[in-house]
């Protein structure tokens, strides 16, 4: 059974990364795409690349964070009615276990809690070797417009 509130597509993804004003975001500027939409669990990509490296060569912690709240971001509101309700970060964490320096990373984030009033998130994300390179958790506030 799905976990979202409505049916959602990755053109639908594609539609929000270019923002409220149609100017551009965050995502983009990374290179963050949606990839993949399960019945609880929405996945997202991120170049490995030197525009998101820190002066060591290696990618920041700050990217993977920002890749991780992307795809829990994204996810949060998807699973409320959109209408009259909507998601922000309200805590993040992670913990950095690999470097990466090039390929591609993938977040996948599942629920670990659909609530009223908050959510919380588990983003793993692995690089192009399948190897975990990061755990996150985000809370997520929900709402009321």
């Amino acid at each position: 059974m799905s976990i979202w509130f409505r049916p959602i597509t990755l053109e639908d993804c594609v539609r929000l990364d270019a923002g409220m004003s149609g100017k551009g975001t965050l995502m983009q500027t990374l290179g963050i795409e949606i990839s993949e939409i399960g019945d609880d669990y929405l996945k997202a990509t991120m170049p490995a690349s030197p525009a998101v490296h820190n002066p060591l060569g290696i990618v920041h912690g700050g990217a993977n964070v920002a890749l991780a709240e992307t795809v829990a971001s994204y996810a949060a509101n998807f699973a409320v009615d959109f209408e009259q309700y909507y998601c922000v970060g309200q805590e993040i964490n992670a913990n950095h276990l690999r470097a990466s320096r090039n390929g591609v990373l993938t977040a996948t984030a599942k629920p670990i809690h659909l609530g009223k009033r908050s959510s919380v998130w588990e983003i793993l994300i692995h690089n192009s070797a399948g190897e975990l390179t990061c755990i996150s958790r985000m809370t997520a506030a929900v709402v009321k417009r």
